[in-house]
């Protein structure tokens, strides 16, 4: 017979915080889906009493140490490492890749933790995954990398890019080969990673969000206003956007406003008074969490034209505020977007077909603006970060993963 006692005690070491080590190419004050995530995910498990150790990149190389961060209202362990500003890049700064097995060892024999989650194979998460696996600690790995997220970066002609993205997944698949599991957040991203590379078993994890943190006004629109969240890079293709919004019924009104920052904001700047829209385009760059929530809930719609998106917090942001979506159907995008339900799915790069999808979302009668964003609201429901925890919980445990 099992004693009551024993099982009792089982359970309360099953269910034992977890001391946890995160490793993250990207992070605050870095900002990316990459980046949210990973201070998301670490803040949450936080709150559900884990200890938790971030090792990121420092903000300047002068900035380097232990401290303790507030991420999300959480407090946690930062390790910042030192690091580098890459040039060809407005903000991002790295660790020197022959010294970041160097620094895991370091953390790794000061926290002692219990399981190690890498964000990136790319540098911390490389040398941090091959550190674990010496001292038998259990690894999940989550991939958040597309080629078209890096490739305008690396300063190298076109034929050698090609060679440097197929070294750099041969290296990922070495890497995620370490690991207990690896994670990506659709579907649809895990089918890339598991084509891109010989595994299998990819799991696809939601990066979650916290619906009640965003407002949604279903009331009629004022004015027709489009607004984009995220990176002024070329992969998220807003030049599109532009010339989509200059082909529009100018008895629309339409504007738009463009929240983040990146290398390709003056050349959007310069387009935007080239198709006579300057006066309607507004970039906000970096805004407070307050002010993007502000202007999602007033928005008449959500735009994203990108062809590099892996799951995109912000368009479940918008869905939280309940905005139709219209999106380039391409890869995840209609992971999240369902054409004709909660917004329009069109042609990655067709300007033509964009410009019709927003004339028709933003001709809708008002009972088929409810209607999408009703879906809007209903489908960013599968995305709550408390089943994100769930899971990542379940995998850290070894435990058989929350339907």
């Amino acid at each position: 017979m099992t004693d009551p006692a024993t099982t009792d005690d089982s359970a309360d070491a099953a269910e034992a915080p977890l001391t946890i080590v995160i490793g993250a190419d990207t992070f605050l004050p870095h900002v990316n889906g990459a980046a949210r995530f990973a201070e998301r995910l670490a803040a949450g498990l936080v709150k559900r009493g884990h200890d938790v150790h971030v090792m990121a990149p420092s903000a300047t190389h002068a900035e380097h140490g232990v401290f303790t961060e507030e991420i999300e209202g959480q407090p946690m362990t930062l390790h910042r490492l030192p690091s580098w500003r890459w040039l060809p890049h407005d903000w991002l700064t790295f660790v020197l890749p022959w010294m970041s097995k160097h620094h895991a060892r370091r953390v790794l024999n000061k926290v002692k933790p219990d399981v190690v989650h890498i964000q990136s194979h790319i540098v911390i998460g490389r040398g941090l995954a091959r550190e674990a696996r010496k001292r038998g600690i259990p690894i999940v790995a989550t991939n958040h990398v597309m080629a078209e997220n890096i490739l305008d970066f690396t300063t190298l002609p076109p034929v050698l890019d090609r060679v440097v993205v197929k070294l750099a997944w041969d290296d990922a698949k070495r890497t995620f080969d370490m690991t207990r599991a690896v994670t990506t957040p659709t579907r649809r991203a895990a089918d890339f990673l598991e084509s891109t590379i010989d595994i299998r078993g990819v799991i696809p994890i939601s990066c979650g969000i916290d619906a009640n943190d965003y407002t949604a006004d279903l009331t009629p629109r004022e004015a027709n206003r489009l607004v984009f969240v995220g990176r002024l890079t070329t992969e998220k293709q807003i030049d599109v956007v532009l010339r989509a919004m200059a082909l529009l019924d100018p008895t629309l009104g339409v504007t738009f406003d463009i929240v983040g920052n990146g290398d390709q904001r003056r050349s959007l700047e310069q387009l935007a008074e080239q198709l006579g829209l300057a006066d309607r385009v507004t970039f906000h760059g970096h805004t407070s969490d307050a002010d993007l929530r502000a202007l999602l809930t007033r928005a008449s719609a959500f735009v994203i034209a990108s062809i590099a998106e892996l799951q995109s917090i912000a368009t479940m942001e918008a869905m939280a505020s309940g905005l139709p979506i219209v999106a380039a159907d391409a890869v995840a995008l209609p992971h999240l977007v369902h054409d004709g339900e909660n917004g329009y799915l069109f042609e990655p790069g067709n300007v033509e077909d964009l410009a019709s999808k927003l004339n028709r979302v933003l001709r809708q009668t008002p009972a088929e603006r409810i209607a999408m964003q009703q879906a809007s609201l209903d489908g960013v429901k599968m995305h709550d970060i408390g089943r994100t925890l769930d899971t990542f919980e379940a995998l850290y445990r070894d435990e058989p993963l929350p339907g």
